[in-house]
């Protein structure tokens, strides 16, 4: 096991010029970041108002193949505000993945509502068509207005499927089972701007889309997330409830429900028009540094994870599978002590105390997972 550990140090370490610590995923400013900051600063328009704020949404739109994106002020606003879209609150429970960052879990209980934790593939990380359509033909109940948990006797106000570190779910699929049933689904796509599935963008197959751009994401904002939907008429509303229900007037302030005060600053956005401007660029380094990775492992016995067929990853953080939670455990370890960051994946969520009493399934995959998956250094610069 220490054997490994030291490959991937000196494997980490070929791919990196300088010497030192090295992040597990650092930002890249190499574009027009400094010069639409200017901008914007002496614009004077730095907070809500501005138009790179509208440059973005128009960017991200294009980039999705949708008619409208709304930006935010982080991924956890977006899908919050996706929820609160759907009308998800207290009565109601939703389906997702225990495997995720702990953001997908916080969001749904923001609205009252409870998660269901639904297994996931072990190939894609992501959740389970298979494993959600066995829980839905045990506990679901079709009704006129949806689908109800025969258990709970609440009904299930979503389904949020998130794309695993950039990794396409087998998003077609469960669209189709969420369609049978009558289940809006959403793409927690935090992880995968820039990913496809068949060719069309991650994000753009369900109901609405969020994403983040938080600072050790592909492209960042320092902080931002935004929103997408094939539905103009929802991104509309989404504007309104993140910037606060203000309806429009020169100078009055009415607000007409509750509102959101999420709305992403011209600041950030000025950054971030820069990043989008150069996402494509950064997306195909990485890809050739995960095939130099790819390489590697398969040259010592090493399981480096790889996207599906017909699918395009960004591989925003790259990961390596281990024998056993030891071997996981022992290069954690290791290479961190040699600087080079490495990470296991997230606590499933309701080993949380916060999310213990949730309903879920066997959970077979996720726990494998949990024990093995190792993310290495994926920055651009490498």
């Amino acid at each position: 096991m220490a054997e490994s550990a030291r490959m991937i140090v000196e494997m980490v370490r070929s791919q990196f010029t300088g010497p030192g610590f090295i992040p597990l995923h650092a930002p890249t400013f190499a574009g027009n970041e400094k010069k639409y900051l200017n901008e914007c600063i002496d614009s004077t328009f730095v907070s809500s108002v501005g138009a790179f704020v509208d440059q973005f949404e128009q960017q991200l739109a294009d980039l999705t193949g949708t008619p409208k994106s709304v930006a935010v002020v982080n991924g956890t606003a977006a899908l919050h505000s996706a929820l609160v879209l759907l009308g998800v609150d207290h009565n109601q429970e939703v389906l997702t993945q225990a495997l995720t960052f702990v953001a997908t879990t916080n969001a749904i209980t923001y609205c009252g509502a409870k998660p269901v934790f639904i297994d996931v593939d072990r190939d894609t990380m992501g959740l389970s068509p298979k494993a959600l359509t066995d829980f839905l033909n045990e506990f679901g109940d079709k009704c006129e207005d949806g689908t109800y948990n025969k258990q709970t006797q609440k009904k299930i106000g979503a389904c949020v499927v998130m794309h695993t570190f950039g990794f396409a779910a087998r998003i077609e699929e469960l669209v189709s089972i969420c369609t049978e049933w009558n289940i809006p689904l959403i793409e927690d796509a935090a992880e995968a701007i820039g990913s496809s599935s068949n060719g069309k963008p991650l994000g753009s197959f369900g109901e609405i889309g969020t994403f983040s751009f938080n600072g050790n994401k592909i492209i960042t904002s320092g902080g931002g997330g935004a929103l997408v939907s094939p539905k103009l008429e929802w991104m509309v509303k989404a504007k309104y409830l993140t910037t606060t229900a203000k309806q429009p007037h020169a100078y009055e302030f009415v607000h007409d429900q509750i509102g959101y005060n999420y709305r992403m600053p011209n600041l950030n956005a000025a950054l971030l028009c820069a990043q989008m401007e150069q996402l494509e660029g950064f997306i195909e380094k990485k890809r050739k540094l995960a095939l130099a990775y790819k390489q590697a492992c398969e040259a010592n016995n090493l399981h480096f994870r790889w996207e599906r067929e017909n699918t395009r990853a960004n591989f925003w953080l790259m990961c390596i599978e281990t024998a056993d939670k030891a071997e996981r455990d022992e290069i954690l370890k290791i290479t961190n002590e040699q600087q080079v960051m490495t990470r296991p994946i997230w606590r499933l969520m309701y080993k949380l105390p916060m999310f213990a009493d949730c309903q879920r399934d066997h959970q077979t995959n996720a726990e494998y997972l949990e024990d093995r998956i190792i993310n290495i250094p994926s920055s651009v610069i490498l």
